[in-house]
């Protein structure tokens, strides 16, 4: 029987936050699949080419687990079949729409220049979805999160900061759209706070780079919809998070 896939977009069905634990029992559970025809078996060979994805098609094809599991930015469990389990529980989703399977590292620069209600923060119009968000991306094979955020911030808004000492804010989960039980996304967030505003400009992944006014998150969210556009609400918690990582150097007098 063919495989059946919903689409990448597909809200998954419907988990009772009674059942989310995968200690729960739910016999009944069943997750839609979401990959993409890019990471399916037909699709996946070019991805790998392409560099953004690993070459295997189930989670069991996977050799290193244990090593994964060390690793981790949030520890994580294997199921009885051998697959990874998303550390927040069932989401209803399953398959994968991420480079690799189970945890996917990333890094996120938050960039702010200013300080009290004269703040600003830079964030990018993404080209997959549309929203404005935190310039970062994956870390790559043999790269450190500190060079992660370097790197994207540079290769997203030309912006480069290499010489400028941020404060790691959080390594947590992200709720990511491309979440699933199997794949997921968890960030090293930074904060970066300069004396004035820098140019940057579009790159990479984004198709639009701006400064925005910070002075608060609503602020944020009324000044990016006065704009036409609307915030990436998976970064809401990590730019609440920098806000407030500034808002105590303001008082202190750092």
């Amino acid at each position: 029987m063919r495989k059946r896939y919903a689409s990448p977009d597909h809200p998954g069905v419907t988990v009772p936050e009674t059942k989310r634990s995968w200690s729960v029992s739910f016999p009944e559970y069943s997750p839609v699949d979401i990959t993409p025809e890019e990471l399916r078996p037909a699709g996946l060979p070019k991805s790998v080419v392409d560099g953004w994805a690993e070459p295997f098609v189930t989670a069991n094809d996977v050799p290193d687990w244990s090593a994964r599991q060390a690793l981790a930015l949030l520890p994580f469990d294997l199921d009885e079949n051998g697959q990874p389990l998303n550390p927040t529980g069932r989401t209803g989703r399953c398959g994968r729409n991420l480079g690799k399977w189970g945890e996917n590292a990333a890094a996120d620069p938050i960039v702010v220049a200013g300080t009290g209600t004269d703040r600003r923060v830079l964030l990018i119009q993404r080209r997959d979805r549309g929203v404005w968000a935190i310039p970062g991306g994956m870390v790559d094979p043999g790269e450190t999160a500190p060079k992660t955020l370097v790197r994207e911030l540079h290769e997203e808004t030309g912006v480069d900061l290499g010489d400028v000492q941020p404060t790691i804010l959080a390594t947590t989960y992200v709720a990511d759209w491309r979440n699933t039980d199997h794949a997921w996304v968890c960030t090293t967030a930074a904060l970066y706070e300069l004396p004035e505003q820098v140019t940057a400009t579009a790159g990479d992944d984004a198709a639009a780079a701006r400064w925005w006014p910070f002075g608060d998150l609503d602020q944020l969210t009324d000044a990016v919809t006065a704009a036409g556009g609307h915030l990436y609400e998976a970064h809401r918690p990590l730019l609440a998070l920098a806000l407030d990582t500034a808002r105590q150097a303001d008082a202190s007098g750092f």
